[in-house]
């Protein structure tokens, strides 16, 4: 009991000192219940936006990806079946909404059917109500917002013969109910109405309501046994089920980048925690010396240090509990007074997240003792009463230089293996060599970092005058400390730049050859199926203009409608993924989409499918499953109409010009769609430019809790550094340029830490940019801008850090400081 007291009594007294520790303990663990929870939020969103699109229904009835589409003879025995009261198809198909001029909007719209049966109806209506007539439709918000179009207002619509239509809109639709549909114009007609606007309707599904006093599962398998092979029937839940089971791949995966982030930020903390525990025991070393004469042994010391920091690690680890929950709790309520669509967000952490995040903290803060623990049990109690050091053996000394070397040369040489090798071990090889290198630097920061320092000194002196000077002796004189201390600094800010310095580099690698990998730049469309004869001759006497067209028809494969297509592949954009398989197509030979391989017969004749899935037919015309030469298709269809084309700008062409191009040639055809398919590669960098920026913002902080480290020990440094603050105080040294010192001081350490993990940050995100890369091409280097924005934030946490001290130093009278010494 004395020993316990004598614990709480010793960490009570170095509260102050070990403040700024605990805090960085608190804010790790309120970081890691903020992202376990924020994780599974935006993971359970993701569920609850498929679950809104499952729908009401008590069962729902899918095609399989072979069978082809439902037909009108599926949904009559459906309806026929034991036990189902109502069943609604879910009928969708291809239509265009209309601007003011005619025009029709960028993307093809989603035509879907609004089920007669309201407990069937599984759109989201936002505004409004269903329609009841031929006449009344309902659009998604944001094609409603671009048409400046509210309930009541008229719209136009494209019908299924190419001529323009007035509709009265009756309500709009909150797209986040239907995420399979996200950017695209979706219109809601009642289902005898279907026919009238869209082309390429089919029944993607049904849904299904069971009787009162009919069991779903029993329904089920009296709808497997109706419908047959080629459907696939399932409950609401089980469809839901489904749904979450795909999401739970998601959450892993966004769990798993969470986490990395916050390990990182604990591994920080970890490092700040030990290094001001080694300062304050350092500090303490008579203490601990007397301990040892009166009869203490260094297990007893050991368990003493261990002891003050369970504790400090269990009072940090409940703050920091009690800060997730605080957060968790502010987030929930601001996500409530969001319009969230089907989504009803809960951020508040479950208990079992607050308890292992809780337990982890005090597991991360007994493991920084460790160390610490150890090495001041290990002082001699005469050694420690003359204030000597325990000596460093010569066994250990060479076991540290052999363990640092096997580290960088076994790191170096890994990043240069990955760096050349190709994927997918590349990859796996700079993640290894990074880490090992960097733990060798890691083994030198008291060496690496006060050398660094002594270069910035120059400029140093020159800014601060003696302040300057003594700044930078203090670090120099100290390498143990400014090493421990900047460590934490070096990898923050090396994760930091290795991040965005790799996302830059894959960026800049990866979005010119998903532009260039398109068969072109646009593509052209009618909404009624065959392209305008005036429009294709329009296209091509436009100069500067590749056109490629692309013949389709639907033929007779094995008793299987199935949508053929054909192009002159020499017209195509030469990198486009398939063109070479194309090229070597020969007459009766086909490349499927769905990866089918053998004879088949279509219409009298004979196709070779060639082994392989090739993504050109899918990317060429939409619904297209086959592939086929020019000439097969006249055998297999006779005048095969053109349905799209695929256009390609000269070079020196930028493409707003050549949209201009397009739209006057189009003028007469508001029918014809005109896509952008390099929005592909912009969606990508904008995903990427996404991710470079919720990378910074998780790995700055990080860096915020390595500067907690550097305002730990500059505040410990004042305590052992009284006397000579006294003494310059004595000799006339101004209040203004002590606080200047300290200042510097914390400059210049966090300058050093952020110039080494910079250097660091930059060869490892050019290394796993080029393991990913490599079969492409690495282009670009490391984004300047970000770079600089990491050292000016490092530099500000390093003048934030000093505040404190310098305070406190500021404050200090001569008398009181040699008081205190």
């Amino acid at each position: 009991m004395t020993t316990y007291r004598y614990t709480v009594a010793e960490l009570r007294g170095q509260l102050r000192q070990l403040l700024l520790s605990g805090a960085a303990i608190a804010l790790g663990v309120a970081f890691l219940i903020a992202s376990v929870s924020g994780s599974g939020a935006l993971v359970d969103s993701y569920r609850q936006s498929a679950a809104a699109e499952v729908g009401p229904g008590d069962i729902q009835v899918t095609r399989t990806v072979t069978a082809g589409g439902l037909d009108a003879a599926a949904v009559e025995r459906a309806r026929q079946s034991a036990g189902v009261a109502a069943v609604a198809p879910r009928l969708t198909g291809r239509g265009a909404v209309l601007a003011a001029d005619g025009r029709p909007l960028d993307r093809t719209a989603v035509i879907s059917a609004v089920a007669e049966d309201p407990a069937l109806r599984w759109q989201l209506l936002k505004d409004g109500r269903w329609p009841a007539g031929p006449g009344e439709v309902l659009l998604d918000t944001d094609t409603a917002h671009r048409l400046d179009a509210a309930p009541g207002a008229d719209v136009r619509l494209a019908r299924a013969d190419g001529s323009a239509a007035t509709a009265r809109l009756v309500g709009t639709l909150d797209g986040r109910g239907a995420p399979s549909y996200a950017g695209r114009p979706v219109v809601g007609v009642p289902a005898a109405a279907v026919d009238r606007y869209a082309t390429g309707v089919t029944v993607t599904g049904l849904d299904v309501r069971v009787a009162p006093d009919v069991s779903p599962t029993r329904a089920v398998e009296a709808l497997r046994t109706t419908l047959g092979i080629g459907s696939e029937v399932h409950t609401r839940e089980a469809s839901v089920t489904e749904a979450t089971r795909q999401s739970s791949t998601v959450y892993g995966m966004v769990l798993i980048a969470a986490l990395s982030f916050v390990l990182i930020a604990l591994a920080v903390a970890r490092m700040v925690v030990g290094n001001t525990f080694s300062v304050v025991l350092a500090q303490r070393t008579r203490q601990l010396a007397l301990l040892r004469c009166i009869g203490a042994d260094r297990q007893q010391l050991r368990r003493l240090i261990r002891r003050q920091g369970l504790l400090l690690g269990a009072g940090a680890s409940a703050a920091g509990v009690l800060l997730g929950v605080g957060l968790g709790a502010a987030g929930t309520a601001v996500a409530g007074r969001l319009d969230l669509g089907p989504v009803h967000l809960s951020l508040m952490p479950s208990p079992l997240t607050c308890l292992s995040a809780g337990l982890f903290g005090v597991l991360l803060t007994l493991s920084a003792v460790r160390g610490p623990a150890k090495a001041a049990a290990a002082v001699p109690p005469v050694a420690a009463l003359g204030g000597a050091p325990a000596p460093v053996g010569g066994a250990a000394r060479v076991r540290a230089v052999a363990w640092t070397a096997v580290l960088l040369v076994a790191g170096t040489a890994l990043l240069v293996a990955g760096a050349v090798a190709p994927p997918p071990l590349s990859l796996l090889a700079v993640t290894v060599g990074a880490i090992a290198s960097f733990f060798g630097v890691l083994r030198l920061a008291d060496r690496v970092l006060p050398a660094v320092v002594g270069l910035l000194g120059p400029p140093a002196r020159r800014l601060g005058g003696t302040a300057g000077r003594l700044a930078t002796q203090q670090l120099r004189l100290n390498p143990g400390r400014t090493g421990a201390t900047g460590s934490a600094l070096l990898l923050g800010v090396t994760v930091l730049v290795a991040a965005v310095t790799a996302l830059e580099i894959t960026s800049n690698s990866l979005v010119p050859v998903v532009s260039a990998r398109q068969p072109g730049v646009f593509s052209a469309a009618a909404t009624g199926g065959a392209l305008p004869p005036g429009a294709l001759t329009a296209l091509a006497a436009e100069r500067g203009l590749a056109a490629a067209p692309v013949r389709s028809a639907t033929v007779d494969l094995d008793g299987r409608p199935t949508l053929v297509a054909a192009v002159d592949p020499a017209l195509l954009n030469p990198s486009a993924d398939g063109v070479g398989q194309a090229r070597t197509l020969a007459d009766g030979a086909a490349l499927s989409a769905l990866g089918e391989s053998g004879p088949r017969r279509a219409a009298g004749v004979e196709l070779r499918l060639q082994p392989g899935r090739s993504s050109l037919p899918f990317t060429l015309q939409t619904g297209a499953t086959l592939l086929v030469t020019p000439a097969t298709l006249d055998r297999l269809a006779p005048g095969a109409p053109v349905t799209t084309v695929w256009l390609t700008p000269a070079a020196g062409e930028d493409r707003q010009s050549t949209r201009r191009t397009l739209d006057r040639a189009l003028a007469d055809h508001p029918q014809v769609i005109v896509t952008d398919t390099a929005a592909q590669a912009d969606t990508l960098r904008s995903m990427l430019d996404r991710l470079t920026t919720v990378s910074m913002a998780l790995l700055s902080f990080s860096v915020a809790i390595a500067g907690l480290g550097v305002a730990a020990t500059l505040m410990l440094s004042v305590n052992e550094r009284s006397r000579e603050i006294g003494m310059l105080r004595a000799i006339g040294m101004s209040r203004r340029r002590l606080r200047r010192m300290l200042t510097l001081e914390a400059v210049l350490l966090s300058l050093a830490g952020a110039l080494v993990g910079t250097a660091l940050g930059i060869t490892y995100g050019w290394a796993a940019a080029r393991s990913v890369t490599s079969t492409i091409g690495t282009v670009g280097g490391p984004p300047v801008l970000l770079v600089l924005a990491a050292l000016a934030l490092t530099v500000l946490t390093g003048l934030a850090a000093s505040v404190l001290p310098a305070r406190r130093v500021g404050r200090m009278t001569a008398v009181a400081a040699m008081r205190e010494a």
